[in-house]
């Protein structure tokens, strides 16, 4: 099975696919990386300017493309630092629900720290002595204590190359007055973090992200070390970063890319970041940092396979694509399975007595399945008006198997699995066909019903009976414990099933 992660970071946007070989180990496919830089701007204004609005839809929208193109069954997304802080922030975030079909975590700054920690854990050998991993980001800097085995400190400054440089306001080279208004500006936040993990205590410092990178990556060429593939595992001597920073510090931006291991795209920052990185590791008294390749989507996938794992080898069991597809979407939205599959084994029931009445297609059966698994997954969204969310990302969610048709039926299903049912005033279910109109209208007569008789979510009704008679259905439900709230919230959504056969539904206990 293929996994994406994708982090919209404050400066880039990464993404990941992986090839999961076991409940821990993955092999990485693809990694892409677009420097939209979302947090210009955010931390003086608060707002994501239009420009980096519009690419970070668009560079989101192509990994999506390519994640598809390498039959990815989930991506797992996270937003941080600018997304959280800027006023147009969820405005972003819906915009990739509703255009992309994403739903991104809006990860704090400490689950960030723990993600990040997971994923160094995984690429350092840190042994039983403790680390402190230092990950500067574009508005934030994490840092972590730990070991192999256990998390002991972790928190988030607002110190990132973005936040910096939006404080300083341009990108022209520091004097020395300038320099030490922002070390102070860096103590003044960081002392009230760095002597808490100095007290935990730690034997090195790790250091992840792109600007820690690329400046150990410049630091290493100045010693003539060969890079190979990877700086990771690398370790650097801060007098070396030290005479790399001071040539930053005093370069006009254009003339920084010159410095070798100094890319162009990050001319604008990357001093500040520097200079950012000297502080924090000369507060946390250490004379190196060992550098990492683990990042943050590393994390997300990771952490995403520990809490799956045993989830995941259920689903590959699913009897087709389109049912181990629906299964992934379901998981991928934090779904009760077991729940979705009770409430599937009675709308199947309901389906079966009642085919001589609703006159339905038998491949209109397995969509009513499918409907039963995926039809609540829009709370992961926002409680309020969730059925409309799960609309959405079905539509946007790239289910596998299906044609366009049966992903409308689904997306409908669960709009209309409660609330109001289907009524011709609503506009999109208006704009249907007539077949499809009928169809959705007879399924989500049983599905309103079948979800209904699960409403305290305990598996109560075990079996259901249909006994239809000149002018009335009655549905006996039988079951050991008392079905009163059951009986009462599947009689409350019978109203569409008894439009849709002609008949009075009666909900009793058999």
């Amino acid at each position: 099975m293929n996994l994406a992660a994708i982090d919209i970071g404050t400066n880039s946007i990464h993404m990941i696919i992986v090839k999961v070989t076991s409940r821990q180990t993955y092999e990485v496919l693809v990694q892409e990386k677009e420097m939209v830089k979302l947090g210009v701007g955010v931390f003086a204004n608060k707002v994501i300017s239009q420009e980096a609005f519009d690419n970070g839809l668009q560079t989101i929208s192509r990994y999506v493309k390519l994640a598809d193109q390498y039959g990815v069954e989930h991506i797992i997304t996270a937003a941080t630092s600018a997304t959280r802080e800027a006023k147009n922030g969820r405005e972003f975030l819906d915009r990739l629900i509703q255009d992309v079909g994403l739903s991104p975590q809006l990860i704090s700054g400490k689950e960030e720290s723990r993600l990040i920690f997971l994923a160094v854990n995984k690429t350092i050998d840190l042994g039983k002595e403790n680390a402190m991993v230092l990950d500067i980001g574009g508005g934030s800097t994490e840092a972590v204590v730990g070991n192999r085995e256990e998390v002991l400190f972790m928190s988030s400054m607002k110190l990132g190359v973005l936040r910096l440089l939006d404080l300083v306001g341009n990108q022209n080279p520091l004097d020395r007055k300038q320099q030490k208004d922002l070390k102070e500006h860096i103590r003044s936040i960081a002392g009230k973090i760095i002597p808490k993990a100095s007290q935990v205590g730690f034997s090195k410092v790790v250091g992840t992200s792109g600007t820690i990178r690329t400046l150990g990556e410049a630091a290493l060429a100045l010693t003539n070390k060969t890079i190979i593939s990877s700086v990771n595992a690398e370790v650097v001597k801060i007098k070396d970063l030290e005479k790399i920073i001071s040539q930053l510090l005093e370069l006009e931006p254009g003339k920084r890319a010159a410095i070798p291991g100094i890319s162009a795209n990050r001319v604008d920052a990357i001093h500040l970041g520097g200079l950012l990185l000297l502080e924090l590791l000369k507060m946390s008294k250490v004379d190196e940092i060992t550098l990492s390749d683990a990042s943050l989507r590393d994390g997300l996938i990771i952490d995403y396979l520990e809490k799956n794992g045993q989830k995941l080898d259920r689903l590959e069991q699913g009897k087709d694509v389109r049912e181990s597809s629906s299964l992934m979407m379901a998981l991928r939205y934090d779904t009760d399975i077991e729940e979705k599959k009770h409430i599937s084994k009675l709308a199947l029931q309901l389906f079966d007595q009642l085919k001589d009445l609703h006159g339905l297609e038998d491949s209109s059966r397995e969509l009513l399945h499918h409907a039963s698994l995926i039809y609540d997954i829009g709370q992961y969204v926002n409680f309020k008006d969730f059925h409309k969310h799960s609309r959405y990302l079905i539509l946007k969610g790239r289910l596998r198997g299906f044609n366009n048709d049966e992903l409308t039926i689904l997306a409908h299903l669960s709009r209309y699995h409660r609330k109001s049912g289907p009524k011709k005033r609503h506009k999109k279910f208006k704009k249907l066909d007539k077949n499809l109109r009928r169809l959705v209208k007879g399924l989500s007569g049983i599905l309103r019903v079948a979800v209904g008789l699960d409403k305290t979510k305990n598996q109560w009704v075990e079996n259901v009976y249909c006994i239809p008679s000149e002018d009335k259905l009655c549905i006996k439900l039988f079951g050991e414990e008392s079905l009163d709230l059951e009986i009462w919230e599947a009689q409350r959504f019978s109203d569409t099933l008894e439009e849709f056969l002609g008949l009075e539904v009666e909900i009793v206990k058999g």
